[in-house]
């Protein structure tokens, strides 16, 4: 049976990228967003199990976040989506538009092949061998093609990694192959009309993450484009500056939800 809801609250789902888990993730973003939000950060589905499922898509990912809202009584709710699930987001609104209140993208991982500059194509082919290195040499591949020129990755923390870490080589894997046997419909989403946020680091690869953002803001009818100049795709802004961010985003919503009277 679903949780019940409240009327008065916004409802939101919010997906976290193929590293952190959910609740890390979205800890400082949640604390920013008032008691006026109702909202659920949901782990991905790859990593439901110990293995990435045989058959894993990002039509995994959306009947996930379809049972996620179902569970917690959002009808219609406010989706926001980071990395991974960013990509996962983007499905979803071109499956279930009619559930959406609003959409934000916290630099999706994949937005589909269509309209690709030549740049940005190049910029996603990078990922084809990444998925076939080993795993440390994986991790390393992988936060550097996602990186402007001259960005130094992250470093780990110092001590033993914590134990979801385990399963993120075979979760990125899956993720990065599903992108190559898949595209997305734009023109989709160009029938979706409700307010659609995105977030870009500036120190983020340009080639991928701002290319991506200016091919999306010509699909969308109502986009807009947040430039957080000293973020990039691995301190991303929710989790560095979630005071901004939470401005933002409950900008958003009030746009999409108008005080009613």
């Amino acid at each position: 049976m679903a949780s019940p809801v409240s009327a008065d609250r916004w409802h939101v789902l919010l997906l976290p990228g193929g590293v952190m888990p959910a609740g890390p993730a979205y800890r400082a973003l949640l604390a920013e967003l008032g008691r006026d939000v109702e909202a659920v950060a949901k782990d991905l589905e790859v990593y439901a199990a110990d293995e990435p499922p045989a058959d894993f898509s990002l039509e995994t990912e959306v009947a996930g976040i379809a049972r996620a809202a179902d569970r917690a009584g959002f009808g219609r709710f406010h989706l926001v989506g980071y990395s991974g699930g960013g990509a996962s987001s983007l499905v979803f609104t071109v499956r279930h538009p009619e559930r959406l209140l609003s959409l934000a993208l916290m630099e999706p991982a994949f937005a589909g092949w269509q309209g690709q500059t030549p740049r940005e194509r190049a910029a996603l082919e990078r990922f084809r061998p990444i998925a076939d290195l080993g795993d440390a040499e994986m991790m390393a591949a992988f936060q550097r093609a996602q990186l402007a020129p001259g960005v130094e990755p992250v470093q780990p923390p110092p001590g033993p990694p914590p134990p979801w870490m385990a399963a993120r080589p075979a979760g990125l894997r899956a993720f990065i192959r599903t992108f190559f046997s898949s595209d997305l419909d734009l023109d989709a989403l160009r029938r979706f009309e409700r307010p659609v946020y995105f977030a870009l680091g500036g120190r983020s690869n340009p080639d991928y993450y701002a290319l991506m953002a200016e091919r999306l803001a010509a699909v969308f009818p109502d986009f807009t484009l947040e430039v957080y100049l000293d973020r990039h795709h691995f301190d991303p802004p929710h989790r560095i500056e979630p005071a901004r961010v939470a401005a933002s985003l409950r900008a958003l919503w009030a746009r999409a939800e108008p005080p009613q009277g």
